[in-house]
């Protein structure tokens, strides 16, 4: 139904993203056999299994994040200002 929506407004391209992306159950190939879903987001903080890894598929690792933030951790540097608009 969302996808309907979207697409009777006008939307061109339609992408899921998520942080955390669990696909339980068969919901990773229900998704990739939408043919109005053009790309699912996601980051590695989960483990996708290959058999799990669709076309459709965007996995986006955040090992730099991490490292970014113990680099600061360590070195006594404020990590709040790694998520503000302003950086």
């Amino acid at each position: 139904e969302l996808f309907d929506r979207l697409r009777d407004r006008g939307a061109r391209r339609i992408s899921v993203a998520c942080t955390h992306g669990l696909f339980t159950g068969k919901a990773i190939a229900r998704l990739g056999a939408r043919a109005d879903l053009d790309e699912i987001v996601t980051t590695n903080t989960v483990p996708i299994p290959p058999e799990k890894r669709i076309p459709k598929l965007t996995v986006l690792s955040i090992a730099p994040l991490l490292a970014e933030a113990i680099r600061r951790i360590h070195n006594g540097e404020s990590i709040s200002s790694m998520f503000s608009e302003d950086t």
